[in-house]
């Protein structure tokens, strides 16, 4: 790729016009747009002084790959249900992604349980219940919760959630590192 075609597709990414990339190191858009066009071959300097607007070094402008980006928008028949027994669980993002977080849509079907056995494991969660109401037991504490209620623990506590109502549940909740 060369270096005009680079930094175009490098300044879209970032969301820049030429213009406001050209306001924020002190060049003309018209220098931009010529360098875009492959028409000027910019000097290492000058170079330097275009990637600092952005920011980002020389070495990641030759070496970053663009040409494949992970996908970033999920409708909801994309999204991977990893739940059982009456529990929805709703992967947003995908299982290849190498990500430090897993975020959930979770349903709870009326009477959905967990598990007799409270579940532990590295990490933390955080979540907020959407709608109907669940009972979260985080280290023999009982919490119930209502929709707008939220909740944060450590994932080395054991815990445990049971839908006791007769509607569903749903929450969305996020858990690092992701463990499903």
């Amino acid at each position: 790729m060369d270096v005009g075609d680079r930094l175009k597709k490098i300044r879209q990414i970032y969301g820049f016009s030429q213009r406001e990339l050209a306001k924020r190191v002190g060049m003309t858009n018209s220098t931009i747009s010529m360098i875009e066009q492959n028409r000027v071959s910019p000097s290492v300097s000058s170079l330097k002084k275009i990637l600092d607007g952005i920011p980002m070094s020389v070495t990641e402008f030759f070496t970053a790959d663009f040409s494949e980006h992970d996908k970033v928008v999920y409708r909801p028949d994309e999204l991977i249900d990893i739940g059982s027994d009456g529990i929805e669980l709703k992967l947003v993002g995908s299982v290849e992604q190498k990500s430090n977080l897993a975020l959930l849509i979770e349903t709870y079907a009326p009477g959905a349980d967990t598990g007799t056995e409270m579940m532990s494991h590295e990490g933390e969660e955080a979540g907020t219940v959407i709608e109907g109401t669940i009972e979260v037991t985080i280290g023999g504490e009982v919490h119930s919760l209502s929709a707008g209620d939220s909740y944060s623990f450590s994932t080395k506590i054991p815990h445990r959630f049971r839908n006791r109502s007769k509607k569903v549940c749903r929450i969305v909740s996020a858990h690092t590192p992701p463990t499903f």
